[in-house]
């Protein structure tokens, strides 16, 4: 039974999302739900992300608000938590091929195998190399990797330099490696199998 607490953070949730413009879909056709097998408790988005590191490998049901879907395609959608400091990337599999654009503003249900994205070191001269490759084909150097949202669910800022992303990221990983001995950054998504859109 859900608390009253919990019926007014998805109410408000859901009015935001309406007053919110969303992205344009894009023309490719969009499958239809698939019916979920799993069996066992849905977990919200808050407890996926505070218990990740645990889960992943692992196939779960997870629900949240839909927020986002990306337009190059629709395979990629963004569920909101209990607030908007709690997102989690949700990309449909091969088999499932994309998401509809109803599931925006929606509370979608999720069948899916929780993955961890890894940053370190290894990753960011990858990516500074490609900048430099970018700037000397006269691309422009301060361009970003990645659409705001997921920059969002990262707790990043949409407006940052690629550059000073980098940085951050570096900064960040030399305070986990101090506190907590991993020389790396953990990012969580989940690879959806099915989806119910309620």
């Amino acid at each position: 039974m859900k608390t009253l607490k919990q019926i007014a953070v998805w109410s408000f949730a859901a009015f935001m999302l309406l007053a919110a413009a969303s992205c344009k879909n894009s023309s490719q056709p969009a499958s239809e739900p698939v019916s979920m097998t799993a069996s066992g408790d849905t977990l919200t988005i808050d407890e996926v992300l505070s218990r990740a590191d645990s889960l992943v490998g692992q196939a779960v049901i997870l629900e949240g608000v839909c927020t986002h879907i990306c337009e190059h395609g629709g395979q990629k959608i963004f569920l909101m938590g209990s607030d908007d400091t709690q997102m989690l990337r949700v990309e449909a599999s091969k088999q499932l091929g994309s998401f509809p654009k109803e599931t925006v503003n929606s509370i979608v249900a999720v069948e899916g195998v929780i993955v961890e994205d890894r940053i370190d070191e290894a990753y960011l001269r990858q990516w500074e190399q490609q900048l430099e490759a970018a700037a000397q084909s006269s691309a422009q150097e301060h361009a970003t990797q990645g659409c705001s949202v997921e920059q969002q669910a990262r707790g990043e800022s949409a407006t940052a330099t690629a550059r000073a992303r980098i940085e951050n990221y570096r900064q960040k990983i030399a305070q986990r490696k101090q506190q907590q001995g991993k020389d790396y950054l953990s990012f969580y998504h989940a690879e959806a199998s099915a989806y119910r859109i309620k």
